[in-house]
């Protein structure tokens, strides 16, 4: 990955939140694979593996349940949540 890449991949995010970034490059220099790759451009297979679910939990089952459906869809064998998967009553 380019420090180019890098950076556009970066004002993307920053810019969807609202703000106008000024980069300063110092050097353009390629990274090794072997330490990582945008988001974008990995594998299904590690962002199963290393990711953030992002759930809207509906009302019924456990918080606890949920992870193990997770857990089970995935053949994953460590799984959990953070904060509670309750649902905001309004």
């Amino acid at each position: 990955m380019s420090a180019k890449e890098g950076l556009a991949f970066l004002d993307k995010i920053i810019r969807y939140a609202g703000k106008q970034p000024e980069w300063i490059v110092l050097r353009d220099e390629e990274t090794d694979p072997k330490y990582g790759v945008l988001p974008y451009k990995r594998e299904i297979n590690e962002l199963i593996r290393n990711g953030v679910i992002n759930l809207d939990k509906p009302p019924g089952p456990t918080s606890h349940e949920v992870v193990a459906w997770i857990k089970k869809m995935f053949g994953l064998s460590k799984a959990g949540h953070g904060g509670t998967l309750e649902p905001c009553l309004h």
